[in-house]
C-alpha cells in the first residue's frame, strides 16, 4: 500500500473511532422509573390489630369522630368526606349532620352511601353492623400519647390515599412540638386540669396528662386515680386545696362556661396559689379533648403558662 493509501486508511479509521465515541457520549433517553405500587386496594392494620380492606380510594367518607374529622381535613381528604357526626365542629366546612358517634345507627350511616366509615368507639356494635353490609370501618380510639396520635394520622393518610400530605402533617407537628418543648424551661410546678366544675379531672396517664408531662409538670390528681376511674377521677375539694396547684387549666370553658373569673368566685378558691397568682388558664374544650393536629396549639398554650 502506498503512503497515500495508508494515510487514507488511517483517516477513515480515526473517523470511525470518533463517530463511535460521539455516539457513546450522546445523551441517552433516561430509563423510566419503575411504576410505583398502587395505593389501592389496601389492607390496613387498625390500632386494635384488626385488618381493614379498602378496595379503592374512598370518595364518600363518614366520620363519627371529631378528631378523625379534623385529621381528614388537615391531610387534604376533606373533599372525600360526605358526612360527619354532630360533634364534629372543626373545621367549619365539615359536612355536619345529625349522625351520632355516641349512639351510632348503622341504618342512618348507610343512608350516606359511605365507602369508608371512621369511628372512635365500637358503640352499638357499629363496627360489626357496618362490616356485615360490607362497608370498611376504621376504629381509631383515643390515643394514649403523641406517638399513637401520629400513627393514627398516618393511617388515615393511607386509608384515603393522602399519604404524602399526612406524612407532612405528622412531621410538622412533631418538629413544632419539639421546638416548643425545648424552648420552655422546666419548672417543678403542680397543676390541676379541670374537666368540669364538679371537679372531674384527668391524670398523668391520659393523653392530655402526657401533654403536660412533656414539660415535667406534676399532676395533683394522680393520687386519686383508681382502676375504675381509668385516669379520670373526681377530686374532693379538700384534696385539691391540700395539693394547692400552681397552675389550673380549664377545659370546661365551652361546656360549662367556666373562666378565671368563675373560678375566683368559688368559695375559698381565692386561697389557692394558682388563683392568687393569676395562673388559671382557659383552654378550648375541643382542642384539649382531641388528639388531632391542633394539639400543637395546646402544647404552645401550656408552654406559655409554664413560662408565666
Amino acid at each position: 500500500m502506498t503512503s497515500r493509501g495508508r494515510f487514507a486508511a488511517l483517516s477513515l479509521s480515526l473517523l470511525f473511532v470518533f463517530m463511535q465515541v460521539a455516539c457513546a457520549t450522546r445523551e441517552q433517553p433516561a430509563t423510566p422509573p419503575p411504576a410505583s405500587q398502587p395505593a389501592f386496594p389496601a389492607t390496613l392494620t387498625a390500632p386494635d390489630g384488626k385488618q381493614v380492606a379498602i378496595e379503592r380510594q374512598p370518595s364518600r367518607i363518614v366520620s363519627l369522630s371529631p378528631t378523625a374529622t379534623e385529621v381528614l381535613f388537615a391531610i387534604g381528604a376533606g373533599k372525600q368526606v360526605a358526612a360527619v357526626d354532630d360533634q364534629s365542629n372543626f373545621p367549619p366546612e365539615a359536612p355536619k349532620t345529625a349522625l351520632s358517634g355516641f349512639k351510632p345507627n348503622v341504618e342512618a350511616i348507610t343512608r350516606h352511601n359511605p365507602d369508608l366509615v371512621v369511628v372512635a368507639g365500637d358503640l352499638n356494635d357499629v363496627v360489626g353492623g357496618l362490616t356485615a353490609v360490607k362497608i370498611p370501618v376504621l376504629l381509631l380510639p383515643t390515643a394514649k400519647n403523641l406517638d399513637e396520635a401520629y400513627a393514627q394520622w398516618t393511617l388515615l393518610g393511607r386509608a384515603t390515599g393522602q399519604v404524602s400530605k399526612a406524612d407532612d402533617v405528622v412531621r410538622q407537628a412533631r418538629d413544632e412540638i419539639k421546638k416548643i418543648v425545648d424552648g420552655t424551661p422546666r419548672k417543678p410546678l403542680k397543676y390541676y386540669h379541670e374537666l368540669g366544675p364538679d371537679l372531674f379531672t384527668a391524670t398523668s396517664s391520659t393523653f392530655i396528662g402526657r401533654v403536660y408531662g412533656l414539660f415535667g409538670l406534676q399532676n395533683v390528681a394522680d393520687p386519686a386515680d383508681t382502676p375504675a376511674a381509668g385516669g379520670y377521677p373526681q377530686l374532693g375539694q379538700q384534696a385539691l386545696f391540700q395539693a394547692n396547684p400552681d397552675l389550673i387549666f380549664l377545659s370546661d370553658t365551652k361546656c360549662c362556661a367556666q373562666s378565671a373569673d368563675t373560678v375566683r368566685a368559688r368559695p375559698q378558691w381565692q386561697t389557692l396559689s394558682a388563683v392568687q397568682n393569676n395562673r388559671v388558664i382557659a383552654l378550648d374544650d375541643d382542642i384539649a379533648s382531641r388528639w388531632g393536629p391542633r394539639v400543637v396549639d395546646l402544647v404552645r398554650q401550656v408552654s406559655e403558662a409554664v413560662k408565666g
